[in-house]
């Protein structure tokens, strides 16, 4: 709670009022400039480094003269410096531009600040800034006022619920493929969802892609400041603490259960498990790699019981992917494939730290992986079985035979599947078996087929754990109070004895 109080009071300060530093040397800059910017943002600036072509969203092209982060309004060409110091010092999340405040000094940052802004030929001060001195303060009133604009104004691209599930094929001004922001998941906002940052994404829009401006007279779609801070208000209360990915957290917790386990992917039961959440990165450890994904987390819950586990896995998909649709085939980044997920595990639970190689294994260490498929057209969802040793090496095997069952359900942005399986199965040598109270490893991979995702073609997890949590049983109070009553017991039998040799 102290950190985001420090967090905001923080944003607020940079946000409400420009900060200008001595003016950066930009010839130093350049060297700096050189050696760490250049290879994503090109020598030249205009976004096309070597390493551009695999980088989604791509580099910014400072040539351009546009910042897409700023604090200045609508209608001012200039940011203000402290936007860009912004950018280079804390880096934009869900992007690959780091932060360098832990790299680069102070004086190197706005050094580059200076160079930077050379390359759009920017220079001066601006005559303008964002006024946020009308700040609406949050409010229940505030926030419904705010969703009624936001449906109205907002849902065509960030859809219903803000997940950005539009109907919509987007392209930035440069002609690259974008996607509406996911508003669920603040840790994904390229500065933050302080209501403050979201007014003034709100204000001046995103210079160079889809993201209009509220703010200007002349549009129709022309909101007041009060209307402004409103949806600003209802944005931040989208955020939803379940998707928010925290590295200490490596554990699925499997709940264990009396009687039926859920098996519907919107049995409001799954409430009572508790979420984990994971980042999901492009597969890039064997071919065909992949480096621009669209989906970015996952998360999971658990239960189990005396014979079975369930798993219910929950990632936000933007886009239903159905082959043969046409309306999918109209915003899909070339042919349309199936959405779908998988669970990996190791054939044998570790004895020892040391787990199989966590891309499909190896040859002493096979694994097992569970594979959901959505479905197409004219074609059913799929649950598939694979043993696999390898990238190269796999086999099918029949997952009705071993009791594996999955069933998926897409509403408003989000896929849910459930998977499910006996603890046991009669091929121990070839199924992993469940067993209470042991970490048992697993990781997660997931394709988006409306962005081109198949096959190798994925985004992925590295090795996680699952823990079937033992029941706690009445023996958790009455065991210490019973070690507490012999202790106090014998206390109380020195201090008898002790009087009696002393009366004695």
């Amino acid at each position: 709670m102290k950190m985001r109080m420090v967090t905001s009071l923080l944003t607020a300060l940079i946000i409400s009022t420009p900060v200008y530093a001595a003016q950066g040397n930009s010839e130093n800059g350049k060297k700096v400039y050189e050696k760490r910017c250049a290879w994503c943002h090109g020598w030249e600036g205009a976004g096309d480094g070597p390493a551009a072509e695999r980088l989604n969203p791509p580099p910014r092209d400072f040539t351009s003269a546009m910042y897409k982060i700023k604090t200045t309004p609508f209608d001012e060409m200039l940011p203000n410096e402290e936007d860009v110091f912004r950018m280079i010092n804390d880096g934009m999340p869900d992007t690959s531009m780091p932060g360098w405040k832990d790299i680069l000094s102070e004086q190197e940052r706005w050094d580059l600040v200076a160079y930077v802004m050379k390359f759009g030929g920017l220079e001066g001060k601006p005559a303008k800034q964002l006024d946020f001195s009308k700040q609406v303060k949050s409010s229940k009133e505030s926030i419904e006022r705010g969703k009624k604009l936001f449906i109205d104004r907002c849902a065509e691209c960030h859809g219903e619920e803000g997940k950005g599930d539009s109907i919509k094929k987007l392209k930035d001004d440069l002609g690259f493929r974008t996607w509406p922001r996911n508003l669920s998941k603040p840790w994904s906002f390229r500065a933050s969802n302080d209501p403050k940052d979201i007014f003034a994404r709100m204000s001046v829009g995103i210079p160079g892609t889809q993201m209009p401006n509220f703010a200007d007279p002349n549009s129709k779609k022309k909101m007041t400041d009060e209307e402004r801070w409103d949806v600003a208000n209802y944005v931040a209360s989208l955020a939803d603490e379940t998707k928010t990915v925290r590295a200490e957290n490596t554990v699925v917790k499997a709940l264990r259960a009396d009687g039926e386990l859920p098996v519907e992917p919107t049995d409001p039961k799954w409430k009572d498990a508790e979420p984990s959440s994971f980042l999901l990165v492009g597969q890039i450890i064997g071919e065909e790699r992949f480096f621009t994904p669209s989906n970015n987390s996952i998360t999971a819950r658990a239960f189990y019981n005396d014979n079975d586990i369930s798993i219910l896995l929950e990632w936000d998909d933007r886009t239903k992917s159905i082959p043969g649709d046409e309306k999918a085939a109209e915003i899909a980044e070339g042919e349309v494939s199936n959405d779908a997920v998988a669970l990996q595990f190791p054939v044998k639970i570790p004895e020892e730290m040391e787990k199989p190689y966590f891309g499909h294994g190896d040859s002493a260490k096979p694994v097992n992986i569970w594979f959901w498929q959505g479905e197409g057209k004219d074609t059913p969802q799929v649950v598939k079985l694979l043993d696999t040793t390898g990238f190269k090496n796999k086999e099918e095997r029949d997952a009705v035979k071993s009791g594996l069952t999955a069933k998926g359900v897409y509403d408003k942005g989000t896929w849910r599947v459930v998977m499910k399986r006996p603890l046991v199965t009669g091929e121990k040598d070839k199924d992993i078996q469940f067993v209470e109270g042991k970490f048992i490893p697993l990781a997660f991979a997931a394709w988006d087929g409306t962005n081109g995702e198949k096959g190798s073609k994925h985004t992925m997890t590295t090795w996680y754990w699952i823990l079937l949590q033992p029941k706690t049983g009445m023996d958790i109070y009455f065991i210490p109070l019973i070690v507490a009553g012999v202790i106090v017991g014998g206390q109380l039998l020195w201090l008898a004895s002790a009087r009696k040799r002393k009366s004695s």
